[in-house]
């Protein structure tokens, strides 16, 4: 018998324990849309500050490059900026759209469990009334008698 298979040397029968374990997420994986947009936001912060570093590095030694740098790094922080609220605004997007979860809280679910019980209350007294007739006593003793209204 081979040592992989479960028994091996001084083994005892123990099985061997996978390569690969799946175990649950503590979180749950962000939806693809939104996960698209954290990506892209990620990558042009990046780009951003590493241009910003080197703009900074090219004003101490005073190259020309320093403005024309500057101002792509102002623009970078202006499209970094974007790709962020992008993030946000997709997050929510997808939230409305398709990650509502309508849970009734404890108390709205005690509410309508009370609201049912007083029904079925309702129900079995009206079953257990006597029934001598119609639930009505007519009268005839109103102007509207004649109508059938008193």
């Amino acid at each position: 018998m081979r040592s992989d298979e479960g028994e091996g040397p001084g083994g005892g029968g123990r099985t061997r324990r996978a390569l690969w374990v799946e175990e649950s997420a503590r979180r749950q994986r962000m939806p693809d849309p939104v996960r698209t947009s954290a990506v892209r936001a990620v990558l042009i912060v990046a780009l951003t500050l590493t241009q910003a570093t080197i703009t900074f590095y090219l004003t101490l030694t005073a190259s020309w490059l320093a403005f024309p740098m500057a101002l792509g790094a102002v623009a970078g922080t202006i499209v970094a900026t974007w790709g962020v609220l992008d993030v946000w605004i997709t997050r929510q997007t997808w939230n409305q759209r398709y990650g509502v979860v309508s849970e009734p809280s404890s108390t709205a679910r005690l509410r309508r469990r009370e609201a049912r019980r007083a029904e079925r209350a309702a129900v079995r007294s009206a079953a257990r009334a006597p029934r001598n007739g119609p639930g009505r006593i007519p009268g005839e003793d109103g102007g509207l008698a004649v109508f059938g209204r008193r």
